[in-house]
């Protein structure tokens, strides 16, 4: 078998790349350490804009703005993306960037704990995008539900914790134990909801692709 780290960088190696100023934030956060998503989470996220043609997306977890920015690039011009983020440190950074690259204005950003925003949202969403923390994803499930609508797209990244989801939670650290529990309860109810179906992929650090029945 081949490793799947040689895959995936052969694969990643054939990437065009992204719009211009995407791919010098992508720069700028890995030299400052800023989690923004992989590569190749970059590429289905594209595939997906194309595919579904969304036209409001709900996005929970903003960071400072990277994978909103390329929906917003990669989506239909009339698409309007919110985007929520809590951390403090990252909101100022967050909004630059949306003023210097979100050209149509197509981005609103919520501040606060996603787990109150959600509960205000009203229906309306073809698709969500989870990449907040990742504890919580259970606990935003019936919201996101709620919200999403009928044959709408729910995308969850990393779901796989670096391959820690596979193992018994005595193999992974204390600290780590309440996040690898909830994200085994988590994909357990993507895959036995009958609201959804749901796919799970080996993308990046792990996403699931879930269509609201």
């Amino acid at each position: 078998m081949i490793e799947q780290d040689r895959m995936t960088a052969f694969i990643n190696s054939l990437d065009p790349g992204n719009a211009e100023y995407l791919d010098a934030l992508e720069r700028e956060a890995k030299a400052t350490d800023v989690p923004i998503i992989r590569k190749d989470t970059q590429a289905l996220l594209k595939f997906l804009m194309a595919s579904s043609a969304p036209k409001n997306i709900l996005e929970v977890g903003c960071a400072i703005g990277f994978s909103a920015l390329l929906m917003a690039e990669y989506s239909g011009d009339d698409t309007k993306i919110t985007t929520i983020e809590k951390y403090e440190k990252r909101i100022p950074v967050a909004k630059e960037n949306f003023i210097k690259y979100d050209q149509n204005n197509k981005i609103t950003l919520l501040e606060g704990d996603a787990t109150d925003i959600l509960r205000t949202l009203a229906p309306g969403y073809d698709f969500i995008f989870m990449d907040a923390a990742k504890g919580q994803y259970i606990n935003f499930l019936p919201d996101c539900l709620r919200i999403l609508n009928k044959g709408g797209l729910l995308v969850s990244d990393n779901v796989l914790q670096d391959g820690d989801i596979i193992e018994s939670r005595f193999a992974v650290t204390r600290r780590d134990r309440t996040i690898h529990a909830r994200m085994r309860d988590y994909l357990y109810e993507l895959k036995h909801n009958d609201a959804l179906n749901t796919v799970i992929l080996t993308v990046g650090d792990g996403m699931t692709l879930s269509v609201k029945l």
